[in-house]
C-alpha cells in the first residue's frame, strides 16, 4: 500500500513539473515583466556607424531609463542578414517587444514575421517594413522632407539647373521616400542629370561625387539622401575647387556645423533623439495594453544659413 502511495506522489510531482515548464520555443505572454518588474525591449538598429542612428539609440536609452524599461540595443552594421540574425537572438532572449530600424525594408520582413510567430510585438523606427504585422511606425515624413529639400535646392540654384542626386541604400524606405519627394519637385523644376547610390556612407559619398564631377562638371547642385553622403560629396567638391550647392538630410551635428560654417547649404532636421524616445514610449504603452497609433509622425525642419 505504501509503495502505491509513493508512486502516486511521484507521479503528481512529475505532472506539476511538466505543467510549470515552458515547451521549447514557447514565448511568455506579451506584456509580462522581468523579475525586477521592468519590460524587456530589444532594439535592432541598422547601423551605429552613423551619427544619426547613434543619436536615435541614445534617445531610446534615455526614455527607457526614464520609464524603467530594460532596453537591449544591437547593431546590424548595415547588413540585412546580420539584422535577421540579431532579431532571432532577441526572440531567443525572450524580449517582450522588438523595435526595428530596418537596414532593408523588404529583407526585414522575414525577421518581423519571425517575431510575429513568437508572439512578440514589433514597432518599426525611422524606416518601415514592407510586410509582417507591426504595432506602430515612428518616423518623420521622409517624402515631405524630400520635397522640402527639392524646393530649397530650386531656390538656391534656380529652375532648370543641372543637379545630381546621391541615393541611400537601395531597398530602404528612407531612400525610396526621400527620393520620391525630391523628384516630385525636381521633375518639374530641375534637370537631374545623374542619380547614384552612396549607401548613406560618407566615404562612398566622396568617391561617388568625384566620379560624378568628372562626367558632369557643370552641375550646380546636389541633393543627398542623408548628411553623411552630403558631407562626403562636399569634400569632393571642395577638392575640385568648385562651387556647388549641397543639401543633406538628418541634421546631424557635423552637418549643422557645416551649415553654420557656410559650407553645406542646408539639411532637413529629422530629430533622431525624439524619434528614439517616442519609439520606447510607444513600446511601453503597447506592453501596458494601452492604445498606440499605427503611425506616429515626428516633425521636420529645414536648417539653413
Amino acid at each position: 500500500m505504501k509503495k502505491v502511495k509513493l508512486v502516486l506522489v511521484m507521479a503528481l510531482i512529475l505532472a506539476l513539473a511538466a505543467c510549470s515548464t515552458d515547451e521549447p520555443g514557447s514565448k511568455k505572454e506579451t506584456g509580462s515583466k522581468d523579475s525586477d518588474g521592468s519590460y524587456k525591449i530589444g532594439f535592432s538598429i541598422s547601423t551605429l556607424n552613423n551619427p544619426f542612428f547613434v543619436t536615435l539609440g541614445d534617445g531610446a536609452k534615455e526614455k527607457a531609463k526614464e520609464l524603467g524599461a530594460d532596453l537591449t540595443v544591437v547593431d546590424a552594421q548595415d547588413d540585412a542578414s546580420k539584422q535577421a540574425s540579431d532579431v532571432e537572438d532577441l526572440i531567443q532572449q525572450g524580449v517582450d517587444l522588438i523595435l526595428i530600424n530596418p537596414t532593408d525594408s523588404e529583407a526585414v520582413v522575414a525577421a518581423v514575421e519571425s517575431a510575429n510567430s513568437a508572439g512578440i510585438p514589433v514597432i518599426t523606427v525611422d524606416r518601415s517594413a514592407e510586410g509582417g504585422e507591426v504595432v506602430s511606425h515612428i518616423a518623420s515624413d521622409n517624402a515631405a522632407g524630400g520635397e522640402i529639400a527639392g524646393e530649397f535646392l530650386v531656390e538656391i540654384v534656380g529652375e532648370g539647373a543641372k543637379v545630381a542626386e546621391l541615393e541611400g541604400i537601395a531597398g530602404s524606405s528612407a531612400a525610396r521616400d526621400r527620393g520620391e519627394g525630391f523628384n516630385n519637385v525636381a521633375k518639374e523644376q530641375l534637370d537631374v542629370v545623374v542619380k547614384q547610390t552612396a549607401n548613406f556612407n560618407r566615404a562612398e559619398g566622396l568617391t561617388v561625387m568625384e566620379n560624378i564631377l568628372q562626367a558632369n562638371p557643370d552641375i550646380k547642385g546636389v541633393f543627398a539622401h542623408n548628411d553623411e553622403m552630403a558631407l562626403g560629396a562636399l569634400e569632393a567638391i571642395e577638392a575640385a575647387g568648385k562651387d556647388i550647392a549641397v543639401v543633406g538630410f538628418d541634421a546631424t551635428d557635423d552637418a549643422v556645423q557645416s551649415v553654420q560654417d557656410g559650407k553645406l547649404k542646408g539639411t532637413i532636421a529629422q530629430k533622431p533623439e525624439l524619434i528614439g524616445k517616442k519609439a520606447v514610449e510607444a513600446a511601453v504603452q503597447s506592453l501596458k495594453g494601452e492604445k498606440v497609433e499605427a503611425s506616429i509622425p515626428v516633425e521636420l525642419e529645414l536648417i539653413k544659413e
